[in-house]
């Protein structure tokens, strides 16, 4: 049987003690992100009180740039970073763990499975943790949709949603990640978050369009483990708009806590 690892038992004792964690997303795209003002990023969103960061995107990838993102974050925050690969090209062994992660609903074996097959190894190798997490894309999917090729769980079909995730907890996933796609904008409804959550025994991801504390809320209340975030940021960060990243996740953070579960 696997054991829990570091990163593993920090995401579990967060759900026992405080009933969620918060995750910010970081896409280490060169076209997207500046390294000019990163660390002042990653300082507002640790200030801010997010549990930890993930690493990852579905486009471009520089090994270079994601090692140095990973530097600069490890220089600034203590909080865990977590690979969230969209390809072989987004390991890194200088994270500390991995969402060793299937996208269910991809049409195509090779980011089902074949990816995976081919970093495994070297993940083993370094002795990164590895987190199994099934990824299930819906509607309208986005990139990371187009780049899987993916057919998208129509929002209003949770008993399709229910299906994969039950699937992914008799296979043996450690987590289920329901992805609203990237920018957006809504965020997956609690509705889907509910049915999902109440079937399976496995901790549930929700990511994609969640921009207000508000909806953040709302999918803990639904009965989601982890909100993650990440678009909202990059808007931020455009801007310079330090004070805001900071300010936002706080409220985002209270806004959870204040859900009686």
């Amino acid at each position: 049987m696997k054991q829990s690892g570091k990163v593993s038992k920090y995401l579990l004792d967060l759900f026992e003690e405080v009933g969620f964690a918060h995750l910010s997303l970081v896409d280490p795209d060169p076209f997207k992100i500046s390294l000019e003002n990163f660390s002042a990023l990653i300082k507002a969103l640790d200030e801010g009180g997010t549990s930890g960061f993930m690493v990852g995107g579905s486009t471009a990838f520089d090994k270079e740039f994601l090692d140095a993102v990973i530097d600069i974050i490890k220089s600034v925050s203590e909080k865990p970073v977590i690979l969230f690969p969209g390809n072989i090209a987004g390991v890194s062994k200088k994270a500390d763990a991995i969402f060793f992660l299937s996208p269910l609903n991809s049409t195509n074996a090779y980011y089902i499975v074949r990816a995976q097959a081919i970093a495994a190894p070297l993940i083993k190798k370094w002795g990164l943790e590895a987190i199994s997490l099934a990824y299930l894309l819906f509607e309208p999917g986005g990139t990371a949709a187009y780049v899987c090729e993916a057919q998208p769980i129509p929002r209003n079909k949770p008993e399709i949603a229910i299906a994969f995730a039950t699937a992914a907890e008799l296979f043996g996933f450690d987590m289920v990640y329901l992805e609203g796609g990237s920018g957006a904008p809504e965020p997956i409804p609690a509705k889907v978050v509910a049915a999902v959550s109440k079937f399976v025994d496995i901790p549930v991801i929700v990511g994609g369009g969640i921009r207000t504390p508000e909806q953040a809320a709302m999918m803990i209340k639904a009965g989601a483990k982890v909100v993650v975030q990440g678009t909202k940021y990059e808007e931020y960060l455009v801007r310079g708009e330090m004070d805001k990243i900071r300010n936002s996740v706080k409220a985002t953070i209270d806004a959870m806590r204040s859900i009686k579960r």
